[in-house]
């Protein structure tokens, strides 16, 4: 494997003229990007990725309607299959992550969260257990069922935790004796909020939840040993009421526990937070352009220096550098990717 940190992944959706999954060289000091490859049309619409503990194996969600999951030995000279991609048995998975000896997917249009097993190997077992989310909203068009956004394991390793835009919730997982995604717990959000993503504190007791509808981001505390998040205040992502869309994405938090960043599409800025030492009170401090349109996704280098956006309509990958005292970020470059949807590093 490279060296740590010396390669970027970018998800792109090939329908919108994506080139599937671009590897780039990344200059440590600077952040800079450099393109050097991609999979093509290898597998359509890998819009989400995550490396595997190794950094051996990259996993791809197809965002798809007949919706599929990858896997891509990683290498010198680049990506390559890793068999054949496997059905989730959802529609549209829009996000992926590794728990336990699973890659779990978020399947957006079936409002489930699907289970595939991982071998030895790192490569996927064919046969996937789904779990179904159920519920509604109060938005008209984007809650009229159940639309899970994202899961992924919490920092203990004990639980998967899935967030839900269609029924404005959080489900806190754990695989059964047969090895099958079983709800443990549930926690309520704002009717309407329409949560996305989720991110946690990295002393691992709190969580920050960026909410799509809203725009807003709900702080939770959340307990490891029970399994329960506890959902708290929610502050607004923008300084003021926006003007024409405001849809935040992305969110990130800093190494240390200082900072959030969200993104928000429409305005296509970045917002930047204070945390308190205990993490428990989130501050606007100001928002700053995201160097391109639409920004899916936010992501930080290993090092916690620079930040990453994936501008989806404008194609590009846009890269800052943070502050470290104020953790203002500031624009230092950018490299074409089009239809770009999602950055990892490995």
């Amino acid at each position: 494997m490279a060296e740590a940190g010396s390669r970027a992944y970018v998800g792109s959706f090939t329908a919108a003229g994506g080139r599937g999954v671009l590897t780039a060289a990344v200059r440590p000091d600077s952040g800079a990007l450099t393109v050097l490859g991609a999979t093509g049309d290898a597998v359509p619409d890998p819009s989400y990725l995550a490396l595997s503990p190794s950094g051996r194996t990259l996993y791809a969600v197809s965002e798809t309607n007949d919706g599929a999951l990858a896997a891509f030995r990683t290498g010198p000279d680049g990506l390559r299959p890793a068999g054949a991609p496997v059905s989730v048995a959802g529609a549209q998975p829009t996000h992926l992550a590794l728990y336990r000896d699973r890659v779990l997917t978020a399947n957006y249009g079936s409002g489930s969260v699907t289970a595939v097993r991982v071998r030895p190997d790192e490569g996927l077992v064919p046969g996937a257990s789904v779990l179904l989310h159920e519920g509604s909203g109060p938005h008209p068009q984007r809650q009229q069922g159940p639309h899970a956004h994202q899961v992924q394991s919490d920092p203990s390793g004990r639980w998967a935790v899935s967030v839900d835009l269609g029924t404005d919730s959080v489900r806190v997982c754990a695989l059964d004796p047969a090895g099958d995604l079983k709800v443990h717990h549930e926690t309520a959000l704002r009717p309407g909020s329409g949560p996305r993503h989720l991110v946690f504190h990295p002393r691992g007791h709190r969580a920050y939840l960026v909410n799509e509808l809203a725009p807003t981001v709900t702080v939770c505390r959340w307990n490891s040993v029970d399994g329960v998040l506890q959902a708290g205040p929610e502050v607004p992502a923008l300084p003021g009421p926006p003007e024409g869309d405001a849809f935040p994405s992305g969110i990130v938090v800093s190494p240390d526990g200082r900072f959030v960043w969200t993104a928000t599409r429409g305005q296509d800025v970045i917002s930047v937070f204070a945390l308190d030492a205990d993490g428990d009170r989130l501050t606007l401090t100001g928002t700053v352009p995201c160097g391109g349109h639409w920004p899916r996704a936010l992501a930080l280098d290993p090092a916690g220096r620079h930040l990453y956006v994936a501008n989806e309509h404008s194609g590009d990958v846009t890269w800052f550098t943070l502050d470290l005292a104020t953790g203002v970020p500031r624009r230092d470059g950018q490299v074409a990717a089009p239809a770009a949807s999602c950055v990892v590093f490995g």
